[in-house]
C-alpha cells in the first residue's frame, strides 16, 4: 500500500510539469475543435457559392436567349438592311438584290438568291432553310418555261416559238379554249384584267376568284405575259386611304389600318412590315408589293 501511495507523490517541479501537460492537452483540444468548426463554415459557404453561381449563370443563359435573334420564315425577295445585316450578309451583298429588285426582279429558289447576291456556300446554308416563297412560285416550278421576249410575237400575241398567247390581249374565246374556263369565268378574268389595268405576272391568274388551281395550271401552259403594261407605283409611305383602295388587293379597312401604322411609326421601310397591320393579306404580299413603292 505505501508503494502505491507513493506514485501519486509528486513534488513541486513535477506537479508544475503535469499541470502544463494538462495545459497543453487542453489547447490541442480547443484547438481541434476550432478547426474543425471553421472548416465546416468553408464547406457550407462554398455550398451557398455554387448555388448562387448556378442561379447567376441560369440568368445569363435567359439573357443570351432573349438577345439572340430569332428568324422567322421569310420571303428573300423582301429583305430590309436591317434584315439582311441581322442575317450575317455584308452591305455589298444586300445592295445587289435591292438592285435586282429595283429592275422588278424575283429570285424564286435559293440558288437564284445566291447568283444575285453572291453569298457564301456556308451562309447560304444557315439562312435558306427559312426561305418561304409564294405557293404559286412553288406551284409553277414545275411547269416553268423561259420568258418569251416581244421580238418572238406574231401578230396575234401568240409566241412563234412557244406557242403562248399574251394574257394581257386573251379575249373571251381565247381564255374558253382552257378546259374549266366558260364563259362566266372568262369574263371575269378579263374584269379582273382591267381592273388592275393588265397582268404583271401572269401567276396573278391564282387571284381570280373561283378559279381553280388545276384550271389556273392549264391556263399558264398557254398564256403568258408576253408584254407587261406600265404602272404608276403607289407610294404607300405618302397615299391617302382613297389611293390605296385603288388598288384591288386592298380592302378599304386594311387600306385603314396601313394609313395607321404608317402615321404612328412614321415611315414604312420594308415591304416586310405590312404584315404587322391587321388583317393584311400577308399570302399576296409580293403580288402587292408590284404595285407599291417605298420612296418617289
Amino acid at each position: 500500500m505505501k508503494n502505491f501511495k507513493s506514485h501519486f507523490k509528486f513534488n513541486k517541479q513535477e506537479r508544475s510539469g503535469i499541470f502544463f501537460l494538462l495545459l497543453i492537452i487542453i489547447l490541442i483540444q480547443v484547438g481541434y475543435y476550432l478547426v474543425q468548426r471553421f472548416s465546416v463554415n468553408n464547406t457550407t459557404s462554398f455550398y451557398l457559392d455554387s448555388e448562387l453561381q448556378g442561379k447567376i449563370d441560369s440568368l445569363k443563359q435567359e439573357a443570351l436567349q432573349r438577345d439572340s435573334i430569332t428568324i422567322y420564315p421569310f420571303n428573300p425577295n423582301f429583305i430590309s438592311d436591317y434584315k439582311g445585316y441581322t442575317l450575317g450578309m455584308s452591305t455589298i451583298e444586300i445592295d445587289r438584290l435591292h438592285h435586282f429588285r429595283k429592275q422588278n426582279k424575283y429570285v424564286n429558289s435559293s440558288k437564284e438568291f445566291q447568283n444575285v447576291t453572291l453569298i457564301s456556300d456556308s451562309l447560304l446554308k444557315h439562312i435558306a432553310p427559312y426561305f418561304k416563297f409564294p405557293d404559286w412560285v412553288n406551284a409553277n416550278k414545275k411547269t416553268k418555261t423561259p420568258p418569251t421576249s416581244s421580238s418572238n410575237l406574231s401578230r396575234d400575241g401568240i409566241s412563234k416559238k412557244e406557242g403562248y398567247k399574251d394574257l394581257n390581249t386573251a379575249t373571251i374565246e381565247d381564255l374558253k379554249q382552257v378546259n374549266g374556263i366558260g364563259e362566266k369565268l372568262s369574263a371575269r378574268i378579263i374584269k379582273f384584267r382591267d381592273r388592275l389595268g393588265g397582268f404583271l405576272v401572269a401567276e396573278q391568274l391564282y387571284d381570280v376568284y373561283g378559279l381553280k388551281e388545276e384550271v389556273v395550271k392549264r391556263a399558264l401552259n398557254r398564256f403568258k405575259v408576253l408584254n407587261t403594261p406600265k404602272i404608276k407605283k403607289i407610294n404607300i409611305n405618302t397615299a391617302s386611304v382613297e389611293m390605296l383602295t385603288k388598288l384591288i388587293y386592298l380592302q378599304e379597312d386594311v387600306a385603314i389600318d396601313l394609313v395607321n401604322y404608317r402615321n404612328s411609326k412614321g415611315t414604312i421601310d420594308s415591304f416586310e412590315e405590312l404584315i404587322n397591320i391587321e388583317n393584311f393579306p400577308a399570302k399576296k404580299i409580293e403580288r402587292i408589293a408590284l404595285y407599291l413603292s417605298l420612296k418617289e
